[in-house]
């Protein structure tokens, strides 16, 4: 099965496009107020919009009600949740199938603790202290390796082009994610030739 590779904290529809011209599957929008890469809800439309058929679009969310996502569906047309607060198994179980859960690993306990979330996707994040994600940080990929194994992972925290073929051979992901290892300087600017060498690099 081919690599699924979303980039992710898009902040306009031209950096948008570009994502899916680079070859990304997916692109994910952050609609958490505390992230430097938040969008509101009207833009988050017109980007899916634009996007249309081309690729998944992902909304990134936190700790929302279930009623407050059924609202955020409607309103912007984004079918895929990405679930990165502190929602429970539960919460998640409800929003399948179109949902996953982001799970900040730092530890064995932690990767366990991931393996408690249903669903046909997960995602795998590095634990930082204070943050969602986003963080340009990487994690001890071995934890997951066998995970990974078990079910479809998407590994993220501080890929880049310069390291997302290692990360890729060490832990034979389902797809990755990237946020700031694409970006120009500016977390709400992607850089394109960044995003091209990071497709190239995850599929190599």
């Amino acid at each position: 099965m081919a690599l699924w590779i979303k980039i992710c904290g898009l902040t306009s529809v031209d950096d948008a496009l570009a994502a899916v011209d680079a070859g990304a599957d997916a692109i994910g929008l952050n609609l958490v107020p505390s992230s430097k890469r938040f969008i509101d809800r009207a833009l988050a439309g017109r980007i899916r919009e634009a996007v249309a058929a081309r690729a998944e679009v992902v909304a990134v969310v936190a700790d929302l009600s279930s009623s407050e996502l059924v609202s955020l569906r409607a309103e912007t047309g984004i079918e895929w949740l990405q679930l990165h607060g502190d929602e429970s198994p539960e919460a998640l179980s409800d929003l399948l199938p179109h949902a996953y859960k982001a799970v900040a690993v730092g530890t064995s306990a932690d990767v366990a603790r991931a393996a408690t979330f249903e669903g046909a996707r997960l995602l795998t994040d590095t634990k930082v202290s204070g943050a969602l994600g986003g963080t340009g940080q990487t994690f001890d990929w071995s934890l997951v390796r066998r995970l990974a194994e078990d079910r479809p992972l998407i590994l993220a925290g501080g890929l880049t082009p310069d390291n997302v073929s290692g990360a890729v051979a060490s832990v034979r992901p389902f797809g990755v994610d990237v946020a700031s290892g694409v970006e120009s300087g500016d977390p709400r600017r992607k850089d394109v030739d960044k995003m091209k060498r990071f497709v190239r690099e995850a599929r190599s």
